[in-house]
């Protein structure tokens, strides 16, 4: 029931933008019988498969699903961006009707090419969003740790929010471990959401191989994301995960070449998760830790227990301007580096996307950190 009414608050808040648009778009092309008919069908048409999409798309063979995916969330972010336009040309409309007052005629020209030049900027930022999104970034920090000196240094290769499932399949995946590969880790660190919701695509497209193709000499370590838990059963995609070679730190601790400990939080979603004294309650204070904690909220709690580098992602650094900008006011750390006392942090923005194909305003990215201690 619960998801019942989820599904039809978006439908419905969706059919409200839907219905702004065309209304707008449907006014812009009045002098375009053919056009403004041909705009308001399409319109409603993509509406209907966004919504199948979002209900079934699941169910469907891997090709066909991502077909799917593309195309409605491309329209997605067409619907959002063409709303916020004529949200602007509305303004734009109501100053000009008490202070302005350009002919209607005129405005009626204004309202055309404000259409038409909105839509080459937003094919355009949709060509650059793609791009971005399918080409990462590889992110370079050194990091020292505060703790007594080893004499060591430790190349560490992290990511997070990849969403593994349809839309992030085997190919995607592949390029994903590829690019890690290259990096020559050290250790591997996934900070959450690993999978995206079902874990069946998953298991269809055996990404299990995919998983211990990964090269690392001290191993692969992964905390639980939310979209962990979306999936109706954590355990399974846990089990998933130890079973292709990935180490889970579920509220627990590893200490890796007897000089470093990794510190795994479940991720907030579960209400019942530990505090952070408890779980670190039995390592070694003088060895540097790392903390992997999926969502950045509560920085201060690391800082309070001397950990060297806290890693985190979830917020995608908004993934779509102007969300980024949001999560500025939402977050004290929405992404990239901070310090604070002797703690580290990195919010990343992950490397894979829940979602449009599309990196507006933020890029898909994996962190390396030349750890010494």
């Amino acid at each position: 029931m619960k998801n019942i009414g989820f599904l039809l608050f978006i439908i419905l808040f969706l059919g409200g933008l839907l219905s702004y648009v065309i209304i707008r778009g449907y006014q812009s092309l009045s002098e375009f019988r053919v056009i403004k008919l041909t705009y308001a069908i399409s319109f409603v048409a993509f509406f209907a498969l966004l919504i199948t999409t979002l209900m079934y798309a699941d169910t469907l063979h891997n090709k066909f699903a991502n077909i799917l995916y593309f195309v409605s969330y491309t329209f997605f972010i067409l619907l959002a961006y063409l709303y916020l336009l004529f949200i602007i040309v509305d303004i734009f409309r109501i100053v000009n009707h008490f202070f302005i007052h350009i002919p209607k005629e005129s405005m009626l020209v204004i309202r055309l090419w404000s259409m038409i030049v909105g839509l080459i900027i937003i094919t355009t930022t949709l060509i650059i969003g793609n791009y971005r999104f399918n080409h990462p970034q590889v992110v370079r920090l050194e990091i020292k740790s505060n703790k007594p000196l080893q004499n060591k240094r430790l190349k560490i290769v992290a990511a997070s929010d990849i969403h593994l499932g349809h839309y992030i399949n085997k190919d995607k995946f592949d390029k994903y471990v590829s690019l890690i590969n290259a990096q020559e880790p050290d250790i591997v660190l996934f900070a959450g959401d690993i999978f995206d919701r079902n874990l069946q695509p998953v298991l269809d497209q055996g990404m299990d191989e995919e998983f211990l193709k990964i090269k690392s000499r001290l191993g692969v370590y992964a905390v639980s994301g939310n979209h962990d838990y979306y999936g109706g059963n954590k355990h399974r995609n846990f089990d998933f995960l130890t079973k292709s070679g990935v180490k889970i730190l579920l509220d627990s601790t590893a200490l890796i070449d007897n000089s470093l400990y990794i510190i795994g939080r479940e991720d907030r979603t579960n209400t019942r998760r530990k505090p952070l004294n408890e779980i670190i309650s039995g390592i070694n204070p003088n060895l540097p830790s790392i903390l992997l904690d999926h969502q950045p909220y509560m920085l201060e709690e690391a800082e309070k227990h001397n950990i060297d580098l806290q890693i985190s992602g979830h917020t995608h650094n908004g993934q779509f301007f102007p969300i980024n900008i949001i999560e500025k006011k939402m977050y004290e750390l929405s992404y990239g580096f901070m310090k604070r006392g002797n703690t580290s942090y990195y919010v990343s923005s992950g490397l894979g996307i829940w979602g449009p194909e599309y990196r507006i305003g933020s890029q898909s990215e994996i962190l390396v950190v030349e750890f010494s201690y």
